[in-house]
């Protein structure tokens, strides 16, 4: 096995007892994959990487371990399940494929990011924020006609950002000189950050 880690030493001692032979075996695997596999620790779990990129990460909790391939979608396929590792709530090392199964999986996740290929990223789309009633009756109004076309002309975000502004006023008074901002600055066109950029 090539160098280790010991701060990942550390991590797997103080792991639950089920948990310390599936962590050893993915370790095991890792270095199997490729012999410049480096360990490191990230986010708090330990990450094994390859020129400085993140190939595949694992981490232990009170109940079961997770494996999680950076490439996941691209080694296993679309329908790969990667919320905390593609091969679900490991309780044992037989809820993980055979060794040489895994090997060959992690060598193609090495090979990826050797390739300089980007790990695809999932970014979940926010639903549309609901206007609220006073800011939309203010819209409605002929003498806002111009923060109207500015409010409607934004996409969703920028929408998001004076909704939220007004929203998250706790007191009226200042919800109400928020309202009378973000009217005043649709109405010049501005974003909701505008001093900012």
């Amino acid at each position: 096995m090539a160098a280790t880690d010991p701060r990942v030493d550390a991590y797997i001692a103080k792991s639950a007892d089920f948990a310390r032979p599936i962590l050893e075996h993915l370790r095991a695997v890792a270095h199997a994959a490729d012999k410049d596999i480096e360990e490191t620790i990230k986010w708090g779990m330990p990450c094994f990487t390859v020129d400085g990129g993140i190939v595949c990460n694992m981490a232990a909790f009170k109940q079961h371990c997770a494996f999680n391939l950076w490439h996941g979608k691209q080694v296993l396929g679309e329908s790969a399940d990667d919320a905390m590792g593609q091969f679900g709530r490991i309780q044992k090392k037989a809820d993980l494929p055979p060794k040489k199964e895994l090997v060959t999986l992690l060598k193609q996740a090495v090979r990826l990011r050797r390739e300089g290929t980007a790990a695809p990223r999932k970014r979940a789309a926010k639903p549309e924020a609901p206007v609220p009633d006073d800011l939309a009756a203010a819209l409605k109004l002929k003498k806002h006609a111009k923060a109207r076309a500015t409010f409607e002309g934004f996409p969703p975000g920028q929408r998001r950002e004076y909704i939220e502004w007004i929203t998250e006023a706790k007191r009226e008074a200042t919800r109400e000189k928020r309202l009378a901002t973000t009217l005043e600055w649709l109405a010049e066109g501005k974003q909701r950050n505008w001093k900012y950029m």
